[in-house]
């Protein structure tokens, strides 16, 4: 195994456009688009958590396996269903979301439920702020980092904020900063940026990201929808371009980016190299980074969540019709 994720796995409902509308079931939610980003392009991955005892429960679990994604982590119950998204689109393929949870099984997954073992067999792992929303859910994630940084995986955390399924922006923003000081690799938007400074009044940008890197971040990401995405290391700063496409749905372009992004990075790290070689070499982390933005911009010309991520195969037919 390589890559660990863990958190919500859901059913997004996508929207056909249509007045009146209908909606098409696919497989989603950012943890697990992350797992089987990472697999079909030929990484080994795992997800980690709950799933309701019930037919889009067993629908989530069987699509992962399908992918290829290892579910013996992966618990069910029956005192919660799988959690829905209802995703409508406008006339560019942007989002607008509407959750059905809380209640939901992913929140009830406890600090007990890790296995030791899943963090013995991965060298990452991966979380998003949405398996921070709630007391219970809030306290396994912190668990997990912290049995994570025992057994020496690298945490990478995508911020992917949904405020609408926060209590409060203040509480969204302090769990937030709590799980910065436990990761390694942070990736958010700049809009997602705009809110943490819009609570640390004190900081600009530079101040902010500087804070990160005494926190012990290694590596920040910045995405801002079509313009390029600008990454940190405490030691350099660069950017990269997005490839011009015809967006179709956005859903899961940023898990595809982060799925991308890890790949390389265990590509990287195989290679009998570590993180903190990567902060001193930016050109091996500008291809990082370049081969993810085209993983994110392949997902933006296919709909759904997993149909979406592509294979090692697609991603060079994309990059030799970008060429010609």
């Amino acid at each position: 195994m390589s890559l660990l994720a863990f958190g919500e796995a859901l059913i997004d409902f996508l929207s056909n456009g249509d007045t009146p509308e209908t909606f098409t079931k696919y497989p989603g939610g950012a943890p697990a688009n992350v797992t089987v980003a990472y697999a079909k392009l030929g990484g080994k991955s795992a997800f980690c958590g709950m799933f309701g005892q019930d037919m889009f429960g067993d629908y989530l679990l069987t699509s992962l396996t399908e992918h290829q994604v290892d579910t013996r982590y992966c618990l069910q119950t029956s005192k919660a269903k799988t959690a829905l998204a209802f995703v409508s689109l406008d006339a560019h393929g942007e989002r607008s979301f509407s959750f059905y949870r809380p209640p939901a099984a992913d929140l009830l997954f406890l600090a007990s439920d890790f296995t030791p073992q899943a963090f013995i067999d991965n060298r990452l792992f991966h979380i998003c702020s949405n398996s921070l929303t709630e007391e219970s859910i809030y306290e396994s994630t912190i668990h997990g980092l912290t049995l994570a940084k025992t057994h020496q995986c690298l945490r990478s955390f995508d911020v992917n904020l949904r405020l609408n399924l926060w209590e409060s922006d203040v509480l969204a923003f302090e769990r937030i900063w709590q799980c910065i000081h436990h990761c390694d690799i942070l990736k958010l938007s700049q809009e997602e940026l705009d809110f943490l400074l819009s609570h640390r009044h004190e900081q600009q940008e530079s101040d902010f990201i500087q804070q990160c890197f005494k926190q012990g971040v290694s590596i920040i990401m910045i995405s801002n929808g079509h313009l390029p995405v600008r990454y940190y290391t405490a030691n350099f700063h660069g950017e990269c371009q997005i490839p011009t496409i015809q967006v179709v749905d956005t859903t899961a372009a940023g898990d595809a980016f982060v799925g991308g992004m890890l790949f390389k990075l265990n590509q990287y790290l195989n290679e009998e190299k570590v993180l903190n070689q990567l902060v001193h070499e930016q050109n091996k982390l500008q291809h990082i980074i370049d081969f993810a933005t085209l993983c994110g911009a392949f997902a933006c010309t296919q709909k759904g969540a997993f149909p979406s991520l592509p294979t090692m195969e697609d991603i060079t037919l994309f990059s030799q019709k970008r060429v010609s």
